[in-house]
């Protein structure tokens, strides 16, 4: 196929994907079958994830005798305690906060390898600083499971995250059992063709009900610290509950901050964290956002950044350009033995290279790369970059913008992400009747994706959701 007859293609693509995918930059589908529809997510117990870190262990949502058991005395050594928390429908800050609460310490004692989905039942890894295993008995909370495994050389960090096995069920399909395995693996013979999937920031990195993280993030780049707090605390969806969406609009019209903290709601936990600084300072926006969890606040111009990746990544997609191969001026990244890609490891392509490094991506042992934005990463040069500098150039920021200098642990340097993800273990478990809705399959799949990888992502491919948020994403 070549590139005209691609991006013909691409371009009705474009068309059928939803309004609020576009909002959050993802713009195209890659595979051209049909998907199954359906919804995600109607019960936690729907989205099950595990995670594996790089040395292998697993984190089991039901302990098993697989599980390693190799507690002892502890001793100077040991100060990292690692456990597996397993949490059912909770926000991961929330969990890190309620178990750190009732074990009397502070949150800063407790490190994680990645974030999990909150609408979900996820188990992951956790170390504690400087804790006894009998005193992990305290922790007695709905929903929450913490276990001890070992003790560990050092915190946890995204470093020792390998990636996720995913058990996923989709409901409320309309389509016979062979119609439904029909075009699942047409889907699956696309993918594995390609190689794998765009490697877009899936929804939940933005916000679905109320998409407005990235937004966010760009004032925060911008430094228009006022609309970025307003956004973040005023702005309205009219898919969240009518209580917060009400509060907010008041707030949105009145700016009165201490009316504003007796309207919201106690479930939105952080926002009232900064109305109660802004009823005291409320000129001081920066002081606000410090209120917030540091790791919080970091999501915002990070979510900005992962919307103009997934742009960049979309409008390279539309020109026709390949997402499994390299062309010159592109970024190339290294694969390392483990499966993970290695952005320290990586080089432009040249002409005098561009064979080579093909080869290297078709073996599996290199990954076309596209820059994260960033006040320390160079733009790609050749094609890919003059589409980098226009998607700058749309949005007014620059790359400096993001050395954030009233609030410089919000800067970002940058760095360079794979446009591609490899799917791994891809397995479709069960097509059966959906005993939530009469007359309705559902379908169970699995697979396992490497970190900074969203199944989401997948899942939007398989189902082709007209509303996202109708379908659970």
């Amino acid at each position: 196929m070549n590139r005209e007859t691609s991006a013909i293609i691409i371009e009705v693509l474009y068309l059928i994907v939803s309004r609020l995918e576009k909002r959050l930059g993802i713009e195209v589908y890659i595979t051209h079958s049909k998907g199954i529809g359906g919804a995600i997510k109607r019960f936690p117990e729907d989205f099950l994830v595990e995670e594996i870190l790089r040395d292998g262990t697993l984190a089991e949502i039901k302990a098993s005798k697989t599980e390693p058991l190799t507690l002892q005395k502890k001793n100077a050594q040991q100060r990292y305690l690692l456990c597996v928390l397993v949490k059912r429908n909770w926000d991961n800050f929330q969990a890190i906060k309620a178990v750190a609460r009732q074990l009397g310490i502070s949150m800063r004692r407790i490190h994680i390898a990645g974030i999990k989905d909150a609408e979900a039942v996820t188990a992951q890894h956790i170390t504690i600083e400087s804790m006894n295993v009998d005193d992990i008995k305290k922790v007695q909370i709905k929903d929450l499971e913490v276990r001890p495994i070992r003790y560990f050389h050092t915190k946890l960090s995204p470093y020792h995250l390998l990636g996720n096995t995913f058990t996923i069920t989709i409901r409320a399909l309309n389509h016979t059992k062979t119609e439904i395995q029909r075009r699942i693996s047409s889907i699956v013979e696309e993918i594995q063709t390609l190689g794998g999937v765009p490697n877009f920031y899936g929804h939940q990195r933005f916000g679905t009900i109320r998409p407005i993280t990235h937004l966010v993030g760009k004032a925060l780049v911008k430094g228009n610290f006022r609309r970025a707090a307003m956004l973040f605390l005023a702005k309205p969806s009219p898919n969240e509950h009518p209580k917060s969406r009400e509060a907010r609009e008041e707030l949105w019209k009145t700016g009165d901050f201490e009316k504003a903290l007796k309207n919201f709601p106690k479930s939105l936990h952080y926002e009232i964290l900064m109305l109660k600084h802004l009823m005291k300072k409320p000129k001081d926006f920066v002081g606000a956002f410090r209120q917030l969890p540091a790791k919080l606040r970091t999501l915002f111009p990070q979510a900005y950044q992962a919307y103009l990746f997934n742009k960049i990544l979309s409008r390279r997609i539309i020109q026709g350009l390949p997402i499994n191969g390299a062309e010159v001026g592109d970024y190339v990244i290294e694969v390392e033995p483990s499966g993970l890609p290695n952005p320290q490891k990586c080089r432009i392509v040249s002409q005098e290279t561009i064979d080579e490094v093909n080869k290297a991506i078709k073996s599996g042992r290199m990954l076309l790369a596209l820059p994260l934005a960033g006040f320390k990463q160079a733009l790609s040069q050749g094609f890919q970059g003059e589409i980098e500098r226009t998607i700058l150039k749309e949005e007014g920021v620059s790359l400096e913008n993001f050395k954030i200098k009233k609030i410089p642990e919000l800067s970002l340097k940058g760095g360079l992400r794979p446009a591609l993800t490899v799917i791994k273990e891809f397995s479709l478990r069960e097509i059966s009747r959906d005993e939530t809705a009469n007359g309705k399959k559902k379908v169970v799949m699995s697979f396992m994706l490497y970190r900074g990888s969203y199944a989401t992502v997948l899942l939007r491919e398989i189902m082709k959701p007209r509303n996202p948020i109708k379908a659970g994403f």
